[in-house]
């Protein structure tokens, strides 16, 4: 199944974020989609119409085709274990949206299986890899900030009832600001921080239901399961700390990192973006200056790409199933310290994380 010439890849789950997906899988050369699926076939062979991929069906479908050896699992967040599982037991490496499972103990259990099979798993989210946050590795990395002393987080928006038309699953267990827009931030800081190795952190809620406010469900209450605004302090390994705010109750909208080291402080963008305004405020500046992002702004999908290189050179891939499940365990802690008032250590993850080359090209054909 595996050899030489681009990575056969089935995308299973259709849903909205699938497009963002499609939209670039389907142009980089060094990968070929040859499936999607869907619970709702329907939906999966109008995606497949749409971007010329030559096969839709049910998951146990795509499973079974021997030309797939990646699937990208684009399910909700409670069927990511399960899917995953479902892929590895088939033979297949597996690469996941965000949360790699909805608890922990999930999550290792489908990087055991992956282990046992000898197979892959990646998991976005892969924003960490856009020219944003690369450039900004690479400047904390060259000591442009002196040694870094701590960072600062901010997720704050209304929260997404207003313009997604099926948002119940966001405010289920699993979801919410945390889980849902946690990962995109959490693994930023940890690729700018080094593993996180204990928490702290508070929980509300501002309404216990809401109102879908468009498409046909549009006035439709429902309720809210989890924490919509969660604060939290972090402590990492190399002795530096942060602050992380994440809100679906706040009327102004905040997407934002600082990084602060004893000879100045980054800015960085929206990590749920792949590039934007990165700036510097050296000690000795008044003002702030604009560094000139460099890599790859593509967009999702470079996660899937990197992995796919990978397992035809052997090289480790970047947005790996370890990277999430440390990410995972950090805000599983965070939010049992919400719920208990306390410190709560975070299990121990030493891996390195390598930056992407200045010139890696998705659209150069390597493979």
């Amino acid at each position: 199944m595996s050899g030489g010439g681009p990575v056969g890849v089935a995308v299973i789950g259709a849903g909205n974020i699938s497009t963002q997906y499609l939209t670039n899988l389907t142009r980089f050369p060094d990968l070929r989609v040859v499936a999607i699926a869907d619970l709702d076939q329907a939906r999966a062979a109008a995606a497949a119409t749409a971007y010329g991929v030559p096969f839709s069906g049910s998951p146990a479908d795509v499973l079974g085709r021997p030309d797939v050896e990646l699937v990208v699992n684009l399910t909700i967040p409670a069927a990511h274990a399960d899917v995953a599982l479902a892929a590895l037991a088939a033979g297949k490496h597996v690469y996941g949206e965000k949360p790699l499972a909805l608890d922990p103990a999930a999550a290792r259990s489908v990087l055991a299986e992956a282990a046992t099979r000898g197979l892959r798993v990646g998991n976005a989210p892969d924003t960490f890899l856009g020219a944003a946050l690369q450039s900004a590795l690479r400047v904390v990395t060259a000591g442009a900030i002196g040694t870094p002393v701590a960072g600062a987080a901010w997720f704050q928006s209304p929260g997404p009832e207003s313009w997604h038309p099926s948002p119940e699953f966001l405010f289920a267990h699993g979801a919410g600001p945390l889980f849902d827009m946690g990962p995109y931030y959490l693994t930023a800081l940890v690729a700018l921080l080094g593993p996180v190795t204990s928490v702290a952190a508070t929980g509300h809620k501002a309404r216990q239901t809401r109102v879908i406010g468009s498409g046909p469900k549009a006035g439709t209450e429902f309720p809210v399961e989890v924490p919509s605004h969660v604060t939290a302090l972090l402590e990492f390994a190399a002795g530096s700390g942060a602050t992380a705010t994440f809100s679906f109750d706040s009327p102004m909208d905040r997407q934002s990192i600082e990084i602060t080291g004893t000879e100045g402080t980054l800015l960085v963008p929206d990590p749920n973006q792949f590039n934007g305004r990165l700036r510097l405020r050296r000690a000795d500046s008044e003002e702030p200056e604009t560094i000139t992002t460099t890599g790859t702004a593509v967009g999702r999908g470079l996660g899937v790409l990197d992995m796919a290189r990978a397992l035809r050179s052997g090289a480790p891939h970047r947005a790996s199933g370890e990277l999430a499940l440390h990410v995972l365990e950090v805000m599983a802690a965070i939010a049992a310290s919400a719920q208990d008032k306390a410190f709560v250590p975070v299990p121990p993850w030493t891996e390195k994380m390598d930056g992407l080359p200045e010139e890696w090209d998705p659209f150069e054909a390597t493979l």
